[in-house]
């Protein structure tokens, strides 16, 4: 609906907003993730809920009766009736459904753990997964080199060029923040995602991306890299929940750091190290909303990650009881998720009071 706007519109639409056309509240007492929309034509009235998840709509009505859910959507409650969130956690049948109510996280989400993520990335038939991960290669390096090649947004990938050269560091770095510098003030190119989100998505592939290219590593290497990046930071997401204050750049950071140490032929003691350096180091980012400032984010993030792999790499890992480090990697993943769900909850309500006190 927004893509079909036109510039010229654009004035108008400031109009409106000075206006006090449209009216923004904080709904308290509800799932992070909680949209209700209600709009008024004359004597019409219609609403519009969405709870849980963003396709996922609880109540819709027009002047006070329920009305049929779009297609594709799930099925409405009239009456607004709360519903289960599940996320799987592995593929196909054999998968454990996570589920997640109130934002309480029930028994399975360890089925996924990084030493068998590991052992997939390395030996699986990667047909299943090559033409995604082959989108998200070409699509995600698409937005980035339009965030390079113009001035989107704080320009903060050509910003870091611009200013720290070109070295394979720096434009692992550079490339995911440019395509957030895009993304974040609209360009309408397509982003293969993780965990639901586009930076995120960017943020697990294009570092690792830059690092296999300057590696001359073969195509197929590169594919299990983006493998095991990707279910890296799903592990992470499945414990933090889909909406959190806890700033999803770093949990796909990590799965890209983890990327890079696979390419340099790291296995499983440099991988963990390199997850749990990161998240010693920059786990406290807090989300504040999408907008331009996630593409510094998303570069602090990646820089964190490069420096976690290089410490990994010469032995070196922040100590169990460090703070959220513990001596096992999922030990200190579940406790960020811990940070991420539950510690961050009221964090979420302090941020969305400041954004909606003006």
């Amino acid at each position: 609906m927004l893509e079909s706007l036109k510039p010229e519109q654009l004035p108008e639409v400031r109009r409106l907003l000075a206006s006090g056309y449209c009216e923004v509240r904080l709904a308290e007492g509800v799932e992070n993730l909680y949209i209700e929309a209600e709009a008024f034509a004359g004597s019409d009235r219609a609403l519009v809920r969405i709870e849980g998840s963003h396709t996922n709509i609880t109540r819709a009505s027009r002047n006070g009766h329920p009305v049929e859910a779009a297609e594709g959507a799930s099925s409405v409650s009239a009456e607004g009736t709360q519903k289960t969130v599940s996320a799987r956690t592995s593929g196909g049948d054999a998968g454990t459904a996570c589920h997640v109510e109130g934002g309480a996280l029930a028994a399975g989400a360890g089925l996924l753990n990084i030493r068998d993520i590991l052992e997939y990335a390395r030996t699986a038939d990667m047909g299943d997964v090559e033409k995604t991960l082959s989108d998200q290669i070409e699509m995600n390096r698409a937005i980035s080199e339009e965030g390079l090649a113009n001035p989107w947004g704080a320009q903060v990938g050509r910003t870091l060029l611009k200013t720290r050269g070109d070295d394979l560091r720096t434009r692992a770095a550079a490339r995911p923040a440019a395509g957030s510098d895009a993304r974040m003030s609209g360009c309408s190119l397509p982003v293969v995602i993780n965990s639901g989100s586009g930076n995120q998505g960017m943020t697990v592939s294009l570092p690792v991306i830059e690092y296999a290219r300057e590696l001359g590593l073969p195509r197929d290497r590169l594919i299990r890299a983006l493998a095991l990046s990707n279910l890296v930071a799903i592990r992470q997401k499945v414990l933090i929940g889909k909406l959190s204050a806890y700033c999803g750049a770093v949990s796909a950071a990590c799965g890209s750091g983890a990327g890079i140490a696979f390419l340099r032929g790291g296995g499983y003691r440099e991988i963990s190290d390199t997850i749990a350096n990161t998240l010693g180091n920059v786990g406290g980012i807090v989300c504040d909303g999408a907008k331009p400032s996630c593409a510094a984010k998303i570069a602090s993030a990646v820089e964190a990650a490069i420096l976690a792999q290089d410490l990994a790499f010469e032995g070196r890992a922040f100590g169990d009881g460090e703070g959220l480090v513990s001596s096992d990697v999922e030990r200190t993943i579940e406790n960020v998720g811990t940070l991420g769900r539950e510690g961050m909850r009221e964090t979420d309500q302090v941020i969305l009071r400041i954004m909606t006190s003006d």
